[in-house]
C-alpha cells in the first residue's frame, strides 16, 4: 500500500500541514519538528508527489530554465547549479531551451508561463538582455532572474546577477602584456551576446592602460564556436605582421584558435600564446592547457536560482548579486619568441 502524508502525519505525531510545511522547506518550523518529519518519512519511506503539491498548492513550485546557447558546457553547468538549489528548496526544474531568434520567443515564454504555472524562470543571455523579452515577461507579471554581463547594479531593475566580465578581459590581456607582449588580437564571440562586447571591453581598456596600441585588423568578428576561433586564428597566422599572443572571447574558440596555430606548425606558447575565458572543460582539454578565466558558472546559477525562490516565497533578501571572474594561469601563455 502507498505511504500517503496521513501516514506521515499519524507517525510523527504532527498535523498533515506540518508534514507539508517540512516537506516544501518552509522558514520558521523549528529544528526537532524537522527531524521528527523528516526520520518519519524515512521509516516510512514516503515518497512525495511532487506534480501533484504543485496541481493542489496554491503556490508553484517549478523553476523553469530558458536558454539558447551553443555551448554544452555552459548549459550542462547552469543546469546543475539551478537544480543544486532546487532541491535544497524542495523546487522541481523544467527545462526548456529555445531559439532566441524566434519572432514568436515573446508568445512562446509568455505561454510556457502560463500554461507550466512557474514559480519563475532563470533566464540566460541572449534572453536576458533582450528588452523585448522581458517586456512580455513583464505585461504578465512573470518572476525571473536574469543573468548578464556587466559590472554595475545601478543600470538594473529587478532580480540580476552581474558577471563582470569587462573585469575578467581586463585582467587576462594584463596577464599577457605583462609577458611582454605588445601585439596582441582579438577573437570575439556573438554581438547579440553583452559579454562579448564586455570583453572587447575590457581587452580595449587593458591595452590602452599600458600605453600601447588597438590594431583594429587583429580585432576579428566571429561566433561562439570551435569552428569560428579555427578561422579567426588562421586569418591572423596568414598575416604578414601577425600579433603574438591571441585573446579569444571564451574557450571554445581559443580551443579552436590553438588547434589552427598548432596546424601551422606553430609552437604554443613559444611562437604564440593563445588565452580564452569561462574556464570550460575545453581549457583544459587542449594541448597545451589554456589559460583562461574561472567563471564559476555552477555557482551563479546556484545563487540566482536562490534569489529567484527567495522572492517567490517573499523571504526578502538580496537583488543583486556580483561575480568577478579572475585568471586561471596554466601553459597557453608565456613571454613572446625574440628571434
Amino acid at each position: 500500500m502507498k505511504v500517503t502524508i496521513n501516514d506521515v502525519a499519524k507517525y510523527a505525531g504532527v498535523s498533515i500541514k506540518t508534514v507539508s510545511r517540512v516537506t516544501n522547506k518552509e522558514p520558521s518550523v523549528k529544528q526537532a519538528t524537522i527531524d521528527k518529519v523528516n526520520q518519519a518519512i524515512a521509516a516510512l519511506n514516503y515518497q512525495p508527489n511532487l506534480a501533484a503539491r504543485n496541481l493542489a498548492s496554491t503556490s508553484s513550485y517549478v523553476i523553469g530554465f530558458i536558454y539558447d546557447n551553443p555551448n554544452a558546457y555552459y548549459v550542462i553547468d547552469m543546469q546543475n547549479g539551478i537544480l543544486s538549489a532546487c532541491n535544497d528548496r524542495g523546487f522541481e526544474l523544467l527545462i526548456h531551451p529555445c531559439n532566441a531568434k524566434s519572432e514568436s520567443i515573446c508568445d512562446e515564454l509568455t505561454s510556457m508561463v502560463k500554461h507550466s504555472r512557474l514559480a519563475g524562470l532563470v533566464l540566460t543571455p541572449p534572453m536576458s538582455e533582450d528588452p523585448n523579452i522581458l517586456a512580455a515577461l513583464d505585461k504578465i507579471n512573470a518572476n525571473y532572474v536574469r543573468i548578464i554581463a556587466g559590472e554595475n547594479t545601478d543600470e538594473h531593475k529587478g532580480l540580476t546577477v552581474l558577471v563582470n566580465d569587462k573585469h575578467g578581459a581586463v585582467e587576462i590581456t594584463q596577464h599577457l602584456i605583462s609577458l611582454g607582449h605588445q601585439h596582441i588580437g582579438f577573437l570575439s564571440g556573438d554581438h547579440q551576446h553583452e559579454s562579448t562586447k564586455e570583453r572587447l571591453l575590457g581587452f580595449r581598456k587593458a591595452i590602452e592602460s599600458n600605453q600601447l596600441t588597438v590594431n583594429e585588423n587583429w580585432v576579428l568578428d566571429g561566433k561562439y564556436s570551435f569552428e569560428s576561433g579555427v578561422e579567426g586564428a588562421n586569418k591572423l597566422i596568414a598575416m604578414k605582421n601577425r600579433p603574438s599572443a591571441i585573446v579569444a572571447c571564451n574557450d571554445e574558440i581559443a580551443a579552436g584558435a590553438l588547434f589552427a596555430a598548432r596546424l601551422a606548425g606553430l609552437d604554443i606558447p613559444k611562437d604564440l600564446s593563445i588565452v580564452g575565458f569561462e574556464d570550460s572543460p575545453f581549457s583544459r582539454q587542449t594541448w597545451p592547457k589554456l589559460t583562461t578565466v574561472h567563471q564559476p558558472n555552477v555557482e551563479i546559477a546556484q545563487i540566482a536560482t536562490q534569489l529567484l525562490i527567495n522572492k517567490h516565497k517573499d523571504q526578502g533578501g538580496e537583488k543583486f548579486k556580483i561575480f568577478t571572474p579572475n585568471p586561471v594561469i596554466r601553459d597557453s601563455s608565456a613571454s613572446p619568441h625574440i628571434n
